[in-house]
């Protein structure tokens, strides 16, 4: 029987970074290729996420420059920040950055249809009144920010899709969740601008998951920046008061006001509505699409990648699973994403980065485990008078010599993490790491010097 004639080769439903770089690369492999998205180009990282977190981060990083500059003999007056300017500054950036996009996708022969798209059966879809056919169809929709739906008063509060967008620099910020990534990151940045922050964490203390020490010495450092950090506390109720402000009664009844209130207790994968469940495409409880190591869903003809799925939720996971598939499907070279030793970093102040297995989860898959740490005063503390300390750990296999894991605490964090993950995925041993020669003086050269482990009760 001859292959019925679709529309494309490839029809991908959601123009964030994993789709566009599926949809792109499968393009330049030849094959006739659709992009559906509903809103901007260039998906969460881009416009909601990564990128104008991260020109927040760097704003708000020149407060503490700014601080420290009196210890190196910097004369300079009272800084003031514009953040109407800043604002303005972002959106031009983020605007610049879509159009890259779409000039990207056009370079890559990839069609942009512009619209929601919608399902019909396992080779169509829907859009903008449009119906389009294709062989392959990829869900790459991402995730949306949670509120939680029974909470009186939950209607005053924000996410970080309108944190990232407020016209003025709240006086009183209070901050809900769990203390991940977004937690922590928007705490660091509206401090360091000069809102009075308070975060409430659900659980008993920062970044869930993440080593305890790593853990334990970004609270510290969050509360010697004079962010107000309650472990264990939850919300009743949110009340608007008369001035405009916010009245948020806690579970232990004692209430507190702010400006504004951001929710950040996670995100859910953006699947609904699209048409899966009458198709017979598994979705999990909380929205996420199940697909196999190669990303195919429960139809064979269906595949998800990035953040709608049940697997790991990081922007270059992201990439990676959509150049994978193209590369299945259109190169003839089967390829599945390695997830392991994934580095990932957080953008708090200071920032964290880690690659591989945290202590307690090296501890539960073998027998014997060493633990190498060095905490220090950074140089440039040393003349700004900065009450600051960085912290970097490795995790050891002790038969093997092999290490499992790598985490830091302090300025520059990402992008030193971002070398020592390659040498991890490659195997490197404590004796290669022992035997590197070190940059000196820099904060990464402490990976290469710690000669002994500390002690730990086995």
């Amino acid at each position: 029987m001859p292959e019925p004639n679709f529309d494309f080769d490839l029809l991908t439903i959601g123009a964030g970074s994993g789709g566009v770089a599926a949809s792109r690369r499968a393009g330049e492999y030849g094959a006739k290729v659709a992009i559906c998205e509903a809103s901007r180009v260039g998906g969460t990282c881009v416009l909601r996420g990564c990128v104008p977190k991260k020109l927040l981060v760097y704003a708000a990083s020149y407060a503490e420059h700014f601080a420290d500059a009196a210890g190196f003999g910097w004369e300079v007056g009272e800084p003031r920040l514009d953040w109407a300017k800043l604002m303005h500054a972002k959106q031009t950036e983020l605007a610049r950055l879509e159009q890259i996009y779409r000039r990207l996708l056009r370079d890559s022969k990839v069609e942009l249809i512009e619209g929601h798209a919608r399902l019909i059966d396992a080779h169509t879809v829907e859009v903008a009144g449009r119906r389009v056919s294709a062989k392959y169809i990829l869900i790459a929709t991402g995730g949306w920010p949670e509120l939680p739906s029974n909470l009186p008063g939950i209607e005053h509060a924000i996410t970080s899709n309108e944190a990232l967008e407020l016209a003025e620099l709240p006086r009183r910020l209070t901050i809900v969740g769990g203390g991940g990534y977004i937690g922590v990151e928007f705490a660091g940045i509206f401090n360091a601008a000069g809102s009075q922050v308070t975060m409430l964490l659900r659980g008993d203390n920062v970044l869930p998951g993440f080593d305890l020490e790593v853990r334990e010495r970004l609270a510290d450092q969050i509360r010697a920046r004079g962010i107000d950090l309650r472990t264990e506390t939850g919300v009743r109720s949110i009340e608007n008061q008369v001035d405009g402000s916010l009245s948020v009664m806690l579970d232990h009844n004692e209430a507190i006001e702010a400006d504004v209130l951001l929710y950040a207790i996670g995100r859910r994968p953006a699947s609904a509505g699209l048409g899966l469940e009458p198709l017979g495409v598994h979705v999990g409880r909380d929205g996420g699409i199940v697909v196999d190591e190669r990303n195919r869903t429960s139809v064979a003809n269906i595949y998800a990648v990035g953040d709608v799925t049940d697997q790991v939720n990081l922007t270059p996971v992201a990439i990676a699973e959509g150049r994978a598939l193209a590369e299945t499907l259109f190169h003839h070279r089967p390829t599945t994403v390695d997830r392991r030793f994934i580095p990932t970093a957080v953008f708090s102040r200071p920032p964290v980065a880690t690659v591989g297995l945290t202590e307690a989860q090296a501890r539960e898959q073998h027998e014997t485990v060493d633990v190498y740490c060095s905490s220090f005063r950074p140089m440039r503390a040393t003349l700004s008078g900065r009450d600051e300390r960085t912290s970097v750990k490795l995790v050891v296999e002790r038969t093997t010599d092999r290490v499992l894991g790598a985490h830091m605490v302090g300025e520059d964090a990402p992008e030193i993490m971002q070398g020592l993950a390659i040498a991890i995925r490659c195997g490197a041993t404590k004796h290669d790491f022992d035997t590197t020669i070190g940059i000196h003086p820099s904060a990464a050269e402490e990976f290469v010097t710690m000669r002994f482990p500390v002690p730990r009760d086995e």
